[in-house]
């Protein structure tokens, strides 16, 4: 397959110096096959797998643990642009990815987290993360019933998590669960374990070969130090999610990017002037170079935004921990603010790019709709205007976001 890394070549992207360069340059080919084949893909639900190996063997969700670590050192705004980027290319990679990057985040940020040096090596060695706390069977929103209770030596799981984003792909599970005394539990179990059962049914709009369908657990077998309880109150920072909230924002601005490469290609080869335009050709139509220029402008957008709140959520992890709520709840709004420009401006780029063509636009083989479909279906995981809201509230009564998970 062009562009993808054969067995030699993810030997030695395995062995790259980890640096953000490094990395870089080992994952170009991969993120150049699949913007070639992206859109073939979609058409067919044909996962790529090989592409998402070869990207882990080049340890692309280490780009930001500390070189001391292991990693490559990056920044946050290294971790969010290599996120834009791998969006633009594939915006169903990138968002099958994002458990593993939050866990590598999870890692970097909290010295406390729970068997942090076991999380460190399997994100060193290259296996990848699913998760969710996510589930179907009705309740208050954010209830569980997924259970987790004792049986022998150890626990027994039973429940069925959904949005299990990258589950096919990954090697390790992490959900929550209620133990026998109603609190709620986090466990990650490998995938491979009996009992854990991996379905393909996400049935979206729009990011479709993510890999969110359900995961099943039935009867799976969890050992104590599988478990973790946490309580956020006892954080200098309780707003755990933010960095999981600027990453769906990348993603948005990565689709905004993709959009404009497809106004690019359409308006030079594809696309013809209307009848009664004065221009001979697409590219000299001024309204076809209005309509890109919009489309430029919103991409631009988008990226601006994530990467300021990226240097914004960055400075948390250097903050002492009598000043770290405060600058947290600054980083939780500033990235609310980041994912409701990059939404709105990955959606519009996606309508913007059918004025660059006429009928032809619209054929499925082009599947120029592919953008709006995939910015639609991460928007709504989030919406946007619950962000707006918070941001409000935080500039005129000075409230702080709530530390749920969406900041």
């Amino acid at each position: 397959m062009t562009g993808t890394l054969d067995a030699a070549d993810r030997t030695a992207a395995a062995t790259v110096a980890p640096t953000v360069a490094g990395i870089r340059a080992a994952i170009a080919p991969v993120l150049a096959d699949l913007a070639a084949t992206a859109r073939s893909r979609e058409g067919t639900r044909d996962y790529p797998f090989e592409q998402v190996r070869a990207l882990a063997a080049a340890r692309l969700v280490t780009i930001g643990i500390p070189a001391a670590d292991g990693g490559a050192g990056g920044t946050i705004r290294e971790v969010a642009e290599v996120v834009i980027d791998l969006a633009r290319a594939d915006s169903h990679v990138a968002q099958a990815l994002r458990s593993s990057f939050l866990s590598a985040y999870q890692v970097t940020t909290r010295a406390e987290l729970p068997h942090r040096a076991r999380s460190l090596e399997r994100l060193l060695r290259g296996d990848l993360f699913a998760g969710t706390s996510n589930e179907r069977s009705g309740g208050a929103s954010g209830s569980v019933n997924t259970t987790v209770r004792r049986e022998g030596a150890g626990y027994v799981l039973n429940g069925a998590k959904y949005y299990s984003t990258g589950g096919l792909y990954a090697d390790w599970f992490g959900g929550t669960a209620v133990d026998e005394d109603g609190q709620t539990v986090s466990f990650t179990v490998p995938t491979d374990r009996p009992g854990v059962e991996l379905l393909d049914d996400f049935d979206a709009i729009g990011q479709a070969l993510t890999a969110s369908g359900t995961t099943r657990l039935t009867d799976v077998r969890v050992t104590a130090d599988e478990l973790v309880r946490t309580d956020k109150a006892a954080l200098p920072n309780p707003w755990l999610g933010t960095f999981a909230q600027l990453y769906l924002a990348s993603i948005e601005a990565g689709i905004a990017a993709a959009a404009f490469d497809d106004a690019i290609s359409f308006g030079r080869a594809k696309a013809r002037p209307i009848k009664h335009s004065t221009a001979l050709s697409s590219v000299d139509d001024p309204y076809v170079r209005h309509v890109v220029g919009r489309i430029a402008a919103r991409a631009h957008a988008a990226r601006s935004a994530v990467v300021l709140a990226a240097e914004t959520l960055d400075r948390v992890r250097h903050t002492p921990d009598e000043q770290a709520r405060a600058v947290g709840a600054e980083a939780a709004v500033v990235v609310a603010q980041a994912q409701y420009l990059a939404v709105e401006s990955a959606l519009q780029a996606g309508e913007l790019l059918f004025d660059v063509g006429g009928g032809s636009a619209t054929d499925r083989a082009y599947a120029l709709d592919r953008h709006w479909r995939n910015a639609r279906t991460v928007a709504n995981h989030n919406p946007r205007d619950w962000k707006a809201a918070v941001v409000g509230a935080y500039y005129l009564a000075g409230e702080e976001p709530p530390t749920t998970g969406l900041f």
